[in-house]
């Protein structure tokens, strides 16, 4: 029980890499938040899921692009259970299209959703900690430091997101708060089922591409953020940490 009676936020915990951590942080005595923007039912199922295992979830709907939103959840989350622990920075969205079809919209909900969701949630859960501390997940992507072709918005804002863990390790020194980046690399999710990545000779480069030769799963990025959550990893932060197969440059 690494995680008995902390408090945790999963972001986008309704389906995939979120939803793995959150069962794993349950299965290790966490109570968890599952934060959906508009998946209300698999949200639903991944607090059934936790519960049904004898831990203790909620599901909490809150659009982290949108600043009232972020407020409303980590006050719920007080609410809710009186303090919070953990936070793990994991909703996020990524469009690859050449840079001749990549719009203003594309742009801003990268930037929307990736950085500013982010460091909104990253400025409540600061607050939330108290000077008891607390610990800090961004999920990340190694497409920011290997950027793909037809990926420079999202791979942008990737590596955006590893420079603020990396500035905020500094800014939080002597407040007892962590602050860490998880670098996934190719992982099967419903979203690379969704647009057609499994199956497909690009799923093959990907695989070809990666020396552990597979692509990843969820459950696989949940045991590094359960790591990173305990206190086995209590002399960790301001890391980049690639969970990724080894894979390199495409």
């Amino acid at each position: 029980m690494k995680l008995k009676n902390k408090v945790a936020i999963v972001t986008g915990a309704s389906k995939g890499i979120g939803a793995s951590i959150a069962t794993y942080y349950a299965a290790e005595g966490a109570r968890v938040v599952v934060n959906y923007a508009s998946s209300k039912d698999g949200a639903d199922k991944v607090v059934k899921t936790i519960t049904g295992n004898g831990g203790t979830a909620i599901a909490l709907q809150a659009d982290v692009s949108k600043e009232a939103d972020v407020i409303r959840l980590f006050q719920e989350t007080k609410d809710t259970f009186g303090t919070l622990d953990i936070l793990v920075n994991n909703a996020g969205v990524y469009v690859y299209e050449p840079i001749e079809a990549v719009s203003e919209a594309t742009i801003q909900q990268h930037l929307n959703i990736n950085i500013m969701g982010a460091v909104l949630s990253i400025r409540e859960a600061v607050r939330s900690f108290g000077d008891k501390g607390g610990n800090i997940i961004n999920i990340s992507s190694v497409a920011g430091k290997v950027p793909m072709a037809t990926g420079s918005v999202y791979s942008a804002t990737k590596a955006a997101l590893d420079a603020v863990t990396i500035a905020l390790s500094k800014e939080f020194s002597g407040r007892n708060i962590r602050i860490n980046s998880i670098l996934p690399g190719a992982v099967e999710t419903e979203g690379t089922h969704t647009s057609g990545v499994i199956g497909s000779d690009f799923e093959k480069v990907l695989i070809e591409h990666t020396p552990l030769g597979r692509m990843g799963q969820p459950e696989d990025i949940a045991k590094v953020a359960l790591f990173l959550a305990s206190d086995d990893s209590a002399w960790i932060t301001g890391e980049k940490i690639s969970v990724s197969g080894g894979i390199y440059g495409l």
